[in-house]
């Protein structure tokens, strides 16, 4: 709970307790906030849809490098945010300290990481030293535990307690169904294998298990064939694994555009046809890939790699249980879930392709 207390008046305060457990004492309602990550976008925007930009004092180019897409969206109809300082180009380990203390801003909002570089906890020591609050939230770590938390936090930080409520009302709805539904199923789990950013190496495969998309994966009743030999978030399968393996489902992810002919096209500037061609070229360039059945008998979808970093994840866990279960999830319609999401939430309106199936060849 948030306490009240008077520092200097007139300037109230309320101390909150972040997701690593810290308590951080910050300003009622802050005016100058700088970001560890830019693609915190995501999520704030959907708590302060009509100026998402206005407390942002400083950020690094993280959605821009990796998220052009949505950059330009946001910027063509916010071109304000194009003035914002700019920290670096990667995230909050291309963060130098001096350059956020001289913003003066009220709080800094980093994220929660598995593993802490130097580089974070120099930045986290240097403001400290300047009195300066830090807020940590996790929106790509432990996605089912700490995202719904992490929502509230930002609530609290943007004094929008009530927003951040009606959309954790709105992912609770949608992740109880799923979890409801299989529940009550009684048959073996589909195997699945999950290609990480398919055509961005050249072998195969990369994927995630214990956090991450894979999390979700898990959570929509896939057995996940990195599960047996995979124990931590991230891991690699060579193709001998994976053709012995012969999942029932493949799934891959990507966030390429027209311009990035080595990634699965997917994103809001995407087209259907896009995604479709990119995807049977890259999967065609793996050796491994080939003598998957799951590729050639309509067993093969991609999704949007930036799902890990979002809230809008769980348009993408209802994808998973639909593709993987589509009998049992016959009425759910992701799409339509990730646009009521576009739609109640956030202040762009919604285009592209965010997940894909592609047909039987």
């Amino acid at each position: 709970m948030a306490v009240l207390l008077l520092v200097g008046a007139p300037v109230m305060a309320r101390t909150i307790t972040d997701i690593d457990g810290q308590q951080v004492t910050i300003p009622d309602n802050p005016q100058r906030i700088v970001l560890g990550e830019s693609r915190m976008l995501y999520t704030l925007a959907m708590l302060e849809p009509g100026a998402p930009f206005r407390r942002i004092a400083g950020w690094p180019l993280d959605l821009k490098k990796y998220d052009a897409q949505s950059w330009d969206i946001f910027a063509r109809q916010f071109p304000q945010m194009l003035t914002i300082p700019v920290l670096g180009l990667e995230g909050a380990n291309d963060i130098n300290p001096e350059q956020v203390i001289a913003l003066r801003p009220d709080v800094v909002i980093l994220p929660s990481l598995a593993r802490y570089s130097d580089a974070d906890r120099h930045l986290v020591s240097m403001l400290n030293a300047a009195q300066i609050p830090v807020v940590r939230i996790d929106l790509r770590v432990n996605l089912l535990k700490n995202t719904r938390r992490s929502v509230t936090l930002l609530g609290e930080v943007l004094s929008q307690p009530d927003r951040a409520a009606a959309f954790n009302r709105f992912y609770d709805t949608h992740m109880q169904r799923i979890r409801e539904r299989l529940a009550s199923w009684q048959g073996a789990k589909p195997s699945a294998l999950l290609q990480l950013h398919l055509g961005r190496r050249n072998e195969c495969c990369v994927t995630a298990v214990n956090g991450s998309i894979g999390e979700l994966l898990a959570f929509a009743g896939a057995d996940n064939i990195a599960s047996r030999s995979v124990h931590g978030v991230f891991g690699r399968l060579s193709e001998e694994t994976v053709i012995a393996a012969q999942p029932e489902f493949y799934f891959a992810t990507g966030m390429g555009s027209s311009s990035q002919p080595d990634t699965v096209i997917l994103g809001p500037a995407a087209t259907a046809a896009e995604t479709q061609r990119s995807m049977i070229q890259l999967t065609a360039n793996q050796n491994g890939l080939k003598e998957l059945q799951a590729l050639h008998n309509g067993h093969a979808a991609a999704v949007w790699h930036n799902f890990y970093m979002s809230p809008w994840h769980v348009a993408a866990t209802e994808f998973f249980a639909k593709t993987l279960y589509p009998q049992l999830f016959a009425d759910v319609d992701p799409q339509q879930t990730l646009q009521q999401l576009f739609r109640d939430f956030l202040p762009i309106p919604y285009s592209g392709v965010y997940f894909y199936t592609l047909s039987a060849q």
